[in-house]
């Protein structure tokens, strides 16, 4: 049975909701901010996260965005379907994908309420077993700042105070053979996510083939993540595309199916994604087609965290997926941060892990 008809039918209730607003400081340039929906009914509450990047679109959405007639008796399904009808949006996002953004957050929310109305989990539901949970910290060795030549000192505090852990690299265009001889020689870097389909971000990266003819040899084991495939950079790609995986335009299978070499792994952002059905439509044919899959986060502030820790946990437990604790994501590095394998958690009823005591 597809993963999808599972949880197709379940029945949710609903009173009313409220959206709550999140924000945190990742640098002096940069205020992520997030919006928590709470679906609430039957005595429960279920939640989600938009993580919508721009926060023009979050102060308007917590402004005009609390009236959608959403209250009724449902099931997943047939509530889905009244998402179609309903405007989400007062005012046109800033950027496309942030509908996929919001859709996720509106159907994760559902997802949870209903399992919590039930009494069951999610990872009963599917009949999965939650795993202990791989993570790599991602992060770009700046952070948020970009003036200057970049060093490896994040990488070498953090593994003085964590040696276990392993990475996710943001590789610009300041990084130099040194400082790649330098990242390689710790010899914990699994990926390193080369922003080639990002532009008008301040995570933009200027496409190089040097950079990457660098980062391919410097890196042999290293997954190659979103490159910008250009009449440049393929002859360097080429030979290692089973290296070569996606993350940025991975929205639908047909996504997949699109990319210049088949790939053997692939990045699964469910919020990228967005309706619960593409999703599971989505790992459900991985599986099938032997495409591995890692998960990957998007600065979540909030119950979104959890959401993409808990589906990794089922899905795919051992791959190095971008899911580390959000306190990974601070300018200071906290003390005594959950380190990988992360144990799953996940809490006796609804989409959601335990809360840390």
């Amino acid at each position: 049975m597809a993963t999808y008809d599972l949880i197709r039918d379940l029945p949710v209730e609903i009173d009313g909701y409220e959206l709550v607003g999140l924000e945190q400081p990742f640098g002096p340039e940069f205020v992520r901010a997030t919006t928590q929906i709470e679906l609430r009914g039957g005595g429960e509450a279920g939640v989600g996260e938009d993580v919508t990047y721009d926060g023009l679109d979050h102060v308007t959405f917590q402004a005009e965005g609390k009236d959608l007639p959403l209250a009724g008796t449902w099931t997943l399904e047939s509530f889905f379907a009244h998402l179609d009808e309903q405007e989400l949006w007062p005012a046109p996002p800033v950027r496309e994908p942030s509908v996929l953004y919001r859709r996720w957050a509106f159907e994760s929310a559902a997802l949870d309420l209903a399992l919590r109305q039930a009494g069951r989990s999610l990872a009963d539901v599917l009949g999965r077993e939650a795993k202990p949970l791989n993570f790599v910290v991602s992060m770009r060795l700046s952070g948020f700042e970009r003036e200057g030549p970049e060093n490896a000192d994040r990488v070498h505090r953090m593994l003085e105070r964590y040696p276990g852990t392993r990475f996710k690299l943001d590789p610009t265009n300041s990084w130099t053979q040194e400082l790649i001889d330098e990242l390689a020689a710790t010899g914990k870097v699994d990926t390193l996510d080369l922003k080639g389909f990002y532009r008008g971000t301040p995570v933009d990266v200027e496409t190089d083939p040097e950079l990457y003819r660098m980062c391919v040899e410097g890196f042999p084991d290293a997954y190659l993540e979103d490159p910008d495939v250009t009449d440049e950079t393929k002859p360097i790609l080429d030979p290692v595309a089973d290296r070569v995986t996606w993350d940025a335009p991975i929205h639908t299978i047909a996504d997949v199916e699109e990319r210049p070499w088949r790939p053997k792994v692939i990045n699964i952002k469910p919020s990228r994604v967005g309706p619960l059905r593409e999703l599971f439509a989505l790992y459900d044919w991985a599986e099938r087609e032997g495409i591995a899959v890692y998960g990957g986060g998007q600065s979540e502030l909030g119950v979104g965290r959890d959401h993409i820790q808990y589906l990794a946990s089922i899905f795919h437990p051992d791959t190095p997926n971008d899911t580390a604790p959000g306190a990974y994501n601070n300018p200071d590095l906290q003390e005594s941060l959950p380190q990988s394998p992360l144990e799953p958690r996940i809490a006796a009823t609804g989409f959601r892990r335990e809360q840390e005591t």
